[in-house]
């Protein structure tokens, strides 16, 4: 199961709270800690976090600044017990924004790393360049297969399509925006908007989310 989550809210939640944009990363990293614990747990194979596309973008800047500062905290303290549990990181897009937070030799999209894996952590950061190479490959491939265009994107950017489309789309934040992240990925995902900010977003949300999706035949996935 391929499982992605945009993460929303994090400069709302400290807003709310009288505090500056960026004061939101001890509960941003402890939500997306418990996030990838039990998403690994429930035996989702891919775990894709989209987190911020800042070309055309028209977010305030101070709320990209939020996102970035919970993902890099995240991976400051968090990259070596995941490697040690076996939960392979790679980060797609814009690398350098994410700076001296990324760890050594963590994004190495190859299929044996990833099959090898107990579960592929994708973190998506200004992915909306490749979009236009998405764009660009369908309309020179004149609607070719599946497979051919898969192939052909692959040649271009090795770490677009390995994990596979995705099963589940999660947004938290409230209402229910649109999205350029991964089109091609996301096409035919199963849709759940939660009406809490990432901060807030709990495992019995989470749990919520994995159920819209396995609901339909009944497989809930149980998480304590």
């Amino acid at each position: 199961m391929h499982v992605a989550i945009i993460m929303n809210g994090n400069s709302r939640w400290a807003a709310q709270r009288g505090l500056p944009p960026t004061a939101a990363p001890d509960e941003g990293v402890a939500t997306l800690r418990n996030t990838v614990r039990l998403a690994a747990d429930a035996g989702v194979r891919t775990l894709t976090l989209y987190s911020i596309c800042t070309p055309d973008c028209r977010r305030p800047r101070q709320e990209i600044a939020a996102d970035l500062s919970v993902l890099g905290s995240y991976l400051r303290s968090d990259a070596e017990q995941c490697r040690e549990h076996s939960i392979r990181i790679n980060v797609i897009g814009n690398n350098g924004q994410l700076g001296a937070a990324l760890p050594r030799d963590f994004n190495d999209p190859t299929p044996s790393s990833c099959s090898d894996s107990r579960m592929q952590l994708r973190i998506v950061v200004d992915y909306s360049a490749h979009d236009n190479v998405v764009k660009a490959t369908w309309r020179s491939t004149d609607a070719c297969a599946p497979e051919t265009f898969d192939r052909q994107l692959r040649e271009i950017d090795r770490t677009a399509l390995p994990a596979g489309a995705v099963d589940l789309l999660v947004r938290t934040g409230g209402g229910s925006y649109q999205s350029a992240f991964m089109l091609w990925e996301a096409a035919y995902a199963r849709l759940h908007y939660v009406d809490c900010l990432w901060p807030d977003f709990t495992p019995r949300c989470f749990q919520r989310a994995l159920a819209c999706y396995c609901g339909d035949d009944g497989q809930l996935v149980s998480i304590a």
